[in-house]
């Protein structure tokens, strides 16, 4: 891979281009690295397809939402830091103005019952995606990995999900605790290169965010802080497990209850742009306005460090055994969180018709395999039938 940005792109086009994306970006990380490719490697050319291929890799071998991690990687490709910076920010925009609309309409005074009963029955549907999405990450790495490290990944996998389901907010030490097992496992095998100091090795965040978790045990804005740099510095395994890191520290705090989590989570699926957005409504929840900006601007903060310090090291980042070590340990386990918070999300349903939307997603998405932004729709619509005529909504 090369080591820098190559091509001069005038910024305002990477900003309308890069904007267009966040704009039409429906359907999460493959409609957007299926987006990015067409327009940075097929149509115009402005990255090779071996050097987008890596970045693909690099990227999700990096904690946080890998889809605009590659967002901002391809703008840095073309402009460097102020490429990346822009190309980010433009990605993310569009969906953050439409959720934080959409977070002020659903938190904010009485919405009408029918605006009530389509969030209740999207976020009846949610525990589905979750499952769905946890089927979708485990199957390749059960593909990928040797059978010597199957039962290593099925434990790594048993432990996140019984973490997601019961732990709550202690679930990222049974992240961390498992990267680490894979890595001191692997210490008597054969060591590539050794990461320089003050390189790759010192993005990780793990250090850092267990002292700002201490931090946040006062409540308030430290509490929303810390709740976003989770969801930004250790989401491994797709951005999907930002659902079990958040969950219990958005009860417990009294941001929301679980029926308006599971509001968050679908406005979350069905807005463009990546589903780390999701954290700017709980923000908003917290906060107000300042509290949605606040967390968003904290969750998507590590992806822009990351891109910003690391990129022009992917190359090393990719052959890096020690990176490889604890991702191979944490991914597996993030996965089974995202299963896990199947639980959870299921038992936070508070009416009967719920559970019928529940089991009518769980046919479309499962047996009939429909996407994700069909079948909330659809649930969606179902609960706004419900609302309009009169039946119990969720309080």
């Amino acid at each position: 891979m090369s080591t820098g940005p190559q091509l001069p792109v005038p910024i305002a086009e990477i900003a309308r281009q890069w904007g267009r994306i966040g704009t039409i970006g429906f359907g999460g990380p493959p409609a957007h690295v299926s987006l990015l490719r067409e327009m940075c490697v097929d149509r115009r050319g402005w990255i090779g397809a071996r050097q987008f291929e890596d970045a693909i890799a690099a990227t999700n071998l990096l904690p946080g939402p890998a889809s605009t991690q590659l967002a901002i990687f391809c703008a840095w490709r073309l402009r460097g830091a102020l490429g990346a910076v822009v190309g980010g920010l433009c990605f993310i925009g569009p969906g953050l103005v439409l959720i934080l609309a959409l977070a002020a309409l659903f938190l904010t005074g009485t919405p009408p019952a029918w605006l009530r009963g389509a969030g209740a029955g999207a976020g009846a549907a949610v525990a589905v995606v979750a499952v769905d999405a946890g089927a979708r990450l485990i199957l390749p790495t059960w593909r990928r990995v040797g059978a010597r490290q199957r039962p290593r990944v099925v434990a790594y996998a048993a432990l996140g999900a019984i973490a997601a389901a019961t732990l709550g907010p202690w679930l990222v030490l049974v992240l961390l605790a498992c990267g680490a097992a894979e890595t001191v496992g692997r210490r008597a095998a054969p060591r590539g290169r050794a990461t320089p100091p003050g390189r790759l090795g010192s993005l990780h965040p793990g250090a850092l965010l267990l002292s700002a978790g201490t931090a946040a045990s006062a409540g308030g804005l430290a509490a929303l802080s810390w709740t976003a740099l989770k969801v930004g510095a250790l989401s491994y395994g797709g951005g999907f497990v930002i659902i079990p890191l958040m969950q219990a520290d958005v009860v417990r705090n009294g941001w929301m209850t679980d029926g308006e989590f599971l509001n968050a989570v679908a406005l979350g699926q069905v807005t463009p742009g990546p589903v780390t957005h999701t954290v700017a409504v709980v923000g908003y929840a917290a906060a107000a306005l300042p509290g949605g900006l606040l967390a968003a601007t904290l969750a998507f903060a590590p992806s822009f460090a990351f891109i910003l310090i690391g990129a022009d090291r992917f190359d090393r980042l990719i052959a890096d055994r020690t990176v490889r070590a604890f991702l191979d340990g944490a991914g597996p386990a993030a996965v089974g969180a995202i299963l896990g918070s199947s639980i959870p999300l299921a038992l936070a349903l508070e009416e009967p018709w719920q559970w019928a939307v529940l089991a009518g997603a769980a046919v479309m998405m499962l047996a009939g395999r429909r996407g994700v932004v069909l079948t909330l729709l659809v649930a969606g619509a179902a609960g706004a039938a419900v609302g309009l005529a009169g039946g119990p909504l969720p309080i």
